[in-house]
């Protein structure tokens, strides 16, 4: 996993843990674009991730960029 991808997967737990779904939408729509259908989808396997890290979310942000490639 790259260093790029747990970067911003720490930027978006922060915001999602201070339960700031706003900033989260920006930060994913003009960082790592990706349309809102996906966001949300993306907010909501966070959410129930069992035990939430970087890791965790670095994976769900690489799975679906990589979805959206094929």
């Amino acid at each position: 996993m790259s260093a790029t991808w747990k970067y911003q997967a720490r930027r978006l737990k922060q915001m999602i843990d201070t339960n700031n779904e706003t900033q989260a939408h920006l930060y994913m729509e003009q960082l790592l674009l990706f349309p809102v259908d996906i966001q949300d989808r993306i907010i909501e396997d966070i959410s129930h991730l069992p035990r939430c890290n970087s890791d965790a979310v670095a994976n769900i942000l690489g799975h679906y960029s990589i979805q959206e490639l094929r």
